[in-house]
């Protein structure tokens, strides 16, 4: 008698729980019909690649119903994310960031170089979108290996397949085609020319809407582990101020091709000859923007809300002045000596570096549990010194101070990579990682 009392009290509390869950999914599903859409509409919700369906209800639920003005998307999945933008435009919600729209033609990026070269940007030598994959292979030759191939709507070095070797291209071209469709919903792809050995170089715009462009000078982000980056730093140790010149000038002329506003981010490559070429614009806040922030002294994500609310930029190009030298060391949740494993659990110690001109951008705390879901990184190092020479040094400090317990990372790894002689000098590449990596395996 007393199990089956227990029995019946247990099958009471699940029926009121089931009742009360379907009461709040039918409230959140009128909420979203109210003030947003049409029943044709809402597939068009589960189209979000990558990002999961509830996720995303939550959040345009709560904005709608709290009455929110806008929503800031950080610098993660779905700042852009095109379709999660049109979205928040039919609640009446301003997304901090461009419209959808430019979102979706930048985001193309077969569209994005027709365009870029119309304006007088330099782009790599390549193709249009191609989709026979025999057609694809055919431009291949006629560019000459090696080649990259790249997906339209790619992101995060997802869909990209160097191949340097015919007979490599088609499982090459297969592979990249399935990755893009899965993590983006779009299987296009196109072929360009691989530049080797190169920089990875970008500019920092900041515009509004009513057609002022701020070029805040570059960033140098050649350290990089399978097209993921590692370390940042401004200004570049590559470039000379004729250079930097002119690549401020194609990324102001890209910025204005396309009337840009919000912030922003033109990515170059720049080869052995100094020549550079547009790879593509970053439409959202870039994971390293607080290298920016330490070098001009502006804060990038206030002035990203200001002209999202329509504010003008109040200052002009020649009054942008860049201070001292900035680095950013990533921290990653990874075993280095095992062949960079993710590592997750909880954070069962933490301390966090201090001292003038630095910063730890970071989430974590102590007891906090990494999941075993998402981007490795857990935190940002950001330093700033008077010369490159003390910037180093005062990183190397940080780093050094920086303790993390319970779970493997990259801290140690990155002191390493910051005195290897390459980085030292200046002359590291997006091949560095590479051979770095074999040194320290001997």
């Amino acid at each position: 008698m007393k199990i089956e009392k227990q029995w019946e009290n247990n099958r009471s509390k699940m029926i009121s729980y089931i009742v009360f869950g379907a009461y709040l999914f039918l409230l959140t599903w009128l909420v979203l019909f109210k003030f947003a859409f049409t029943i044709e509409e809402i597939p068009h919700l589960r189209q979000l690649n990558l990002i999961p369906f509830h996720y995303v209800l939550n959040i345009l639920t709560i904005a709608v119903s709290s009455g929110a003005q806008a929503i800031h998307p950080g610098y993660g999945l779905l700042s852009e994310n095109a379709k999660f933008v049109s979205l928040c435009e039919k609640c009446n919600i301003t997304f901090i960031g461009p419209s959808s729209q430019m979102i979706e033609d930048l985001g193309d990026k077969d569209k994005a170089r027709k365009t870029m070269q119309k304006a007088g940007v330099p782009v790599t030598p390549g193709t249009e979108v191609i989709e026979d994959e025999n057609e694809a292979k055919a431009a291949a030759g006629k560019i000459g290996y090696p080649i990259l191939i790249k997906a339209r709507s790619g992101g995060g070095g997802r869909g990209i397949r160097l191949v340097e070797k015919e007979e490599d291209f088609l499982n090459a071209f297969r592979s990249a085609s399935s990755e893009a469709k899965s993590a983006f919903g779009d299987s296009g792809c196109y072929i360009e020319k691989f530049l080797k050995p190169v920089k990875h170089i970008e500019m920092q715009l900041l515009c509004d809407k009513h057609g002022n462009v701020l070029c805040l000078g570059e960033r140098e982000c050649s350290v990089q582990r399978k097209n993921q980056k590692l370390i940042e730093e401004s200004p570049s140790p590559s470039i000379t101020p004729k250079i930097r010149a002119k690549m401020m000038d194609a990324a102001t002329k890209a910025a204005k091709a396309v009337n840009y506003n919000s912030v922003g981010t033109v990515e170059f490559l720049l080869d052995k000859n100094k020549n550079f070429y547009f790879m593509e614009m970053n439409t959202r806040l870039q994971v390293e923007h607080g290298v920016t922030e330490m070098v001009t002294g502006l804060d990038l994500v206030q002035w990203q809300i200001r002209v999202a609310a329509g504010c003008k930029l109040d200052k002009t190009q020649d009054q942008i002045f860049f201070h001292g030298h900035a680095i950013e060391c990533r921290i990653n949740a990874e075993n280095p000596d095992k062949d960079f494993r993710p590592s997750c659990g909880k954070i069962t110690k933490l301390h966090i570096p201090g001292g003038s001109f630095v910063r730890f951008d970071t989430a974590i705390y102590q007891d906090y549990v990494i999941p075993p879901f998402y981007d490795s990184m857990v935190g940002k190092v950001i330093v700033q010194g008077r010369t490159r020479d003390l910037a180093i040094r005062k990183m190397k400090m940080a780093l050094s101070e920086l303790s993390i317990s319970g779970i493997d990372h990259n801290r140690n790894l990155q002191i390493e990579i910051l005195s290897a002689k390459e980085f030292i000098d200046g002359s590291y590449t997006t091949d560095f990682i590479e051979e770095f990596e074999k040194r320290r395996k001997k």
